[in-house]
């Protein structure tokens, strides 16, 4: 395994993450011999980054990271989130407060390593839905998250890199968070690439380069769109049915026509499946701190390192999907 800092926090965090979440579902649905099973042999493997958050299975993928680590005891970071429900919006501080401390319970510790806003972003409130505005985030929560951190309950934070683009930037380029997760896939690259004028997806307009100008860690989600990068129609019984996008398409169905574009890379040599590809280039982007892939399985764990191991996409198939993406 291979490690990369997590933008200014000092901490080295494997290229390879254990996402925690719905998609892949095994540290929600999988049985309990399974669930330590998997962290050990992630922890064996060298994953030092385990991804959860309070609304994963309502608490349940929590508690079961919390389980798995109290017992296994490895050295290893440990990331959550908040999302505040609406009714919370008028008191940002204690919702989060509140928020934390149950995640903390959930997962019998007293701290974890970082902490993350899990409400969208926009610039502006938006009635009837859960997103902050930008200044909300660099007041409230930044505040509410200095407050956890000189309680000792936190060491960092940051946010999901979700929303309206113009008001990730800003508060990515602010300076005040520490990391950013972010979409970042071959169905939607503008997080790191440059996409043609016409692209008819959200353009995240390089939001990976501007969180490395500032130094802030950058943890990649959605690496697989959901599944729709898996290379199959098949789901693991464990996993989620297919899921509404985050930053690509308006369905599932629709990312998983738009990954039939980039299957040339298997057709060419480039990677030995979609997944694989999927995840080399991800890892492509100097700037990415961390991958966090979701696990519905053992062979779905080990096949991840496995890509890993064999770098970043090539420089080829790099200017191969540029041409590809100005095409669209």
């Amino acid at each position: 395994m291979r490690y990369r800092p997590l933008g200014s926090t000092g901490l080295q965090v494997s290229e390879i993450g254990f996402g925690c979440g719905n998609v892949g579902g095994l540290m929600i649905r999988g049985e309990r011999p399974e669930r330590l099973k998997a962290v050990a042999r992630a922890v064996e493997l060298g994953i030092n980054y385990f991804d959860t958050a309070a609304m994963y299975g309502n608490g349940v993928s929590e508690q079961n990271l919390g389980d798995a680590l109290n017992e296994l005891r490895p050295q290893v970071y440990v990331g959550t989130k908040v999302r505040l429900p609406e009714e919370d919006f008028g008191d940002i501080k204690g919702g989060i407060q509140r928020s934390v401390d149950a995640s903390l319970g959930r997962m019998a510790r007293d701290s974890v390593d970082l902490i993350q806003l899990h409400n969208s972003i926009a610039e502006a409130r938006q009635s009837g839905t859960t997103s902050l505005s930008v200044d909300d985030v660099l007041g409230q929560v930044v505040e509410a998250f200095e407050g956890l951190k000189a309680q000792g309950k936190v060491r960092y934070y940051g946010i999901t890199g979700v929303g309206e683009t113009s008001a990730l930037h800003q508060v990515v380029a602010s300076g005040a968070v520490a990391t950013v997760q972010t979409p970042y896939n071959l169905v939607n690259p503008s997080a790191g690439h440059q996409v043609p004028a016409s692209f008819s997806l959200q353009n995240h307009d390089g939001l990976i380069d501007v969180a490395g100008q500032h130094n802030v860690g950058v943890l990649v989600i959605r690496v697989l769109a959901g599944g729709a990068l898996g290379g199959s129609e098949e789901r693991h019984s464990l996993a989620s049915p297919p899921p509404a996008p985050i930053g690509s398409s308006a369905s599932y169905q629709e990312d998983a026509d738009r990954a039939r574009s980039v299957q040339f890379l298997v057709n060419e040599g480039h990677a030995g499946s979609l997944p694989e590809a999927a995840i080399r280039f991800a890892l492509a982007k100097p700037q990415v701190s961390s991958v966090l892939v979701g696990y519905s399985s053992m062979e779905q764990l080990e096949q991840s390192v496995e890509y890993h191991a064999k770098g970043p996409l090539s420089n080829e198939a790099l200017t191969r999907l540029g041409q590809q993406w100005a095409k669209a």
